[in-house]
């Protein structure tokens, strides 16, 4: 089974140029700390799906921006 590569770091940029904290993010993924997302953000914890679609609507993307592009399929 093959992994998603997901790029984290793009994801803290856009949080940050956004001006969206871990405790907001947090908050909408349901999480009561923000501990919990940035164990997500770090890489301690693979971000699922469902997950992913919630971040991304949050930061006003689409979450495909945020596959590294060796993750994408060809075309």
């Amino acid at each position: 089974m093959q992994t998603t590569k997901i790029d984290l770091k793009k994801i803290k940029k856009l949080r940050k140029q956004k001006g969206i904290t871990q405790d907001v993010m947090a908050a909408y993924l349901g999480y009561k700390t923000a501990t919990g997302y940035h164990y997500l953000e770090s890489g301690k914890r693979a971000i699922d799906a469902d997950r992913l679609f919630i971040i991304a609507h949050t930061l006003g993307v689409r979450s495909k921006i945020f596959f590294l592009p060796s993750a994408l399929p060809n075309r």
